[in-house]
């Protein structure tokens, strides 16, 4: 138990996977992608408030075509997102899904035109600012509290998996 515990206690001041290994970011988080958004970027993605992508954006969990499985939210977020169903079968068959399906699944707000999704992002983000802070801060704080983060137990679970997976013939191959 000593490596994961030494691997979670080597948190970032803010966590980009949205309080899945520490303290998530206190502000709003708006993101804009543009072209492929796979593996650890599409966990970044499950863990932004607000996702804008353009129509050149794709997006796919591949880490079981690697040897490995995702160990950055996206085995307990893409479900509450994308429903059971949708989650595995992106996540077991390492398949990748277009901004316009992120949309109609829930992943994405809005599809914009390529070179598009920055602007929109930024502001959306401009506007945010404009509300009430602390009613934005509170919104944050009780709207992230529904997302799913796994108990530290199951957390240091998936990163046993994970580093046996990392030595597997799977992963070597």
């Amino acid at each position: 138990l000593a490596a994961p515990r030494r691997a979670l206690r080597m948190r970032p001041a803010v966590d980009p996977w949205g309080g899945f290994f520490g303290p998530p970011c206190p502000k709003p988080i708006v993101m804009a992608i543009s072209g492929p958004c796979y593996t650890s970027g599409l966990e970044m993605c499950l863990a932004a408030d607000i996702v804008i992508a353009d129509k050149s954006a794709t997006f796919g969990q591949m880490e079981t075509s690697r040897g490995i499985v995702p160990f950055g939210g996206a085995l307990q977020r893409l479900p509450a997102v994308l429903g059971w169903q949708n989650a595995m079968r992106y996540i077991l068959t390492g398949d990748t899904f277009d901004a316009e399906q992120a949309v109609s699944m829930g992943l994405v707000q809005q599809v914009v035109d390529v070179g598009e999704a920055l602007p929109t992002a930024m502001a959306i983000a401009q506007r945010i600012s404009n509300q009430a802070p602390l009613a934005v801060e509170a919104a944050l704080k009780h709207g992230r509290a529904l997302r799913p983060i796994p108990s530290r137990s199951d957390r240091y679970r998936l990163l046993w998996t994970v580093l046996k997976l990392i030595r597997s013939q799977d992963a070597r191959e």
